[in-house]
């Protein structure tokens, strides 16, 4: 049995009609830059996230990285997150000309609010907290912790598109949420994409123009800034995807489910809280013999991934930081146990079957021991 850990052909090949109609229709309007195509996008996924605005820009990283701009973040500032996250969580506090400053996590994979204010100096402008997994964060105790100490809150909602916190969506918790559209995301471009949600009408204004090369209008510029524009042939494909998330995610929660059930006796499986919705854009077990488990899971024709088997403070782009070994053991441990089963929504019930099986198999136990 086959089983990819990704199968982004069978995604498209019940959308191919409709994805290539609105190209058509943006091959035929001839508006590839910004547009009706990206301002009608924006405005969708506004409402879904439920916040006032939504900026289309080309990444996710640049989505963070204008996110900072907006809010003044930059040389001599600390920026606080966490260590077990992709490593562009940290590279944009970098690249905005800032400090990342960690903190370890819980074994929900998000960050430990009870370590924030520890680690929070004079230099403090802003604690950017990760929706890993498609897990929302802590976000009250986040958010207090930022009114006490006047600091500006940045979600990275990267992996996070429809996830809730106490019924509400992330993305509208903090000044600005950041999300990739990458197409291994929950919601997908063609290619890369990003966009920036708050409900700041200045932050909005200054992200138009910051995306744009600081234009005001055609023959005018405010500002130099970053050529970082959602293409509309991506926003006219999304727009298209919108229209399914809520089934996809429905999907991806159901796999979960049967994941968790069957699973739960012999690795540690992700439980939710009542307070949270989880889009499960990652399916993280916990396993003893992990990279055991992951060879024989591969010789039985089972693709896994590992997110992330080297946590960030412990690149080689990290040192000048100067954290160690040791430093974050919660990260530290995870990373040598964490193992990332398939969970796309046109999983068949024979290949869950088949992933089930195989993990119960390489502990001794058989599929129906249950």
């Amino acid at each position: 049995m086959k089983v990819p850990y990704v199968n982004l052909p069978l995604q498209h090949q019940s959308l191919k009609v409709e994805i290539l109609q609105a190209i058509e229709k943006t091959l035929n309007h001839g508006m590839f830059i910004l547009g009706d195509e990206v301002q009608e996008f924006e405005r969708m996924f506004a409402d879904y996230c439920q916040v006032k605005y939504a900026v289309g820009v080309n990444s996710g990283t640049d989505a963070l990285v204008l996110a900072m701009k907006a809010l003044d973040i930059g040389e001599g500032d600390e920026v606080i997150t966490v260590p077990n996250s992709f490593l562009a969580t940290a590279s944009s506090i970098v690249l905005a000309g800032a400090k990342p400053v960690f903190v370890d996590v819980r074994d929900d994979y998000n960050i430990n609010p009870e370590l924030i204010e520890p680690a929070i100096t004079a230099l403090t402008k802003a604690i950017l907290p990760v929706h890993l997994t498609g897990r929302p964060a802590d976000m009250t105790p986040i958010t207090e912790i930022a009114k006490r100490h006047n600091l500006y809150v940045i979600e990275d909602c990267a992996q996070a598109i429809g996830a809730e916190y106490k019924d509400k969506s992330v993305g509208g918790f903090g000044d600005v949420g950041c999300f990739s559209l990458h197409p291994l995301k929950n919601l997908n471009a063609l290619g890369d994409g990003g966009v920036i949600t708050t409900d700041q009408k200045e932050t909005y204004e200054y992200l138009l123009k910051a995306r744009n090369h600081g234009l005001r209008n055609r023959d005018e510029c405010d500002f130099w800034a970053y050529n970082s524009r959602l293409d509309a042939i991506q926003a006219a494909a999304l727009k298209v995807k919108m229209r399914y998330l809520d089934e996809w995610t429905k999907k991806r929660r159901a796999n979960a489910a049967f994941y968790r059930e069957h699973l739960k006796e012999v690795v540690k499986v992700p439980v939710e809280k009542k307070d949270e919705k989880s889009v499960y854009h990652t399916f993280v077990i916990r396993a003893e013999r992990r990279d055991e488990l992951k060879e024989f899971l591969s010789s039985r024709g089972i693709d896994t991934k590992i997110h992330y088997p080297i946590p960030i403070h412990l690149q080689k782009a990290a040192r000048t930081l100067g954290y160690k070994k040791g430093d974050f053991p919660v990260t530290e441990r995870h990373a040598g146990e964490i193992l990332s089963l398939p969970i796309y929504p046109e999983l068949t019930k024979t290949q869950m079957d088949a992933v089930v099986g195989e993990v119960r198999n390489f502990y001794k136990f058989n599929r129906t021991d249950t």
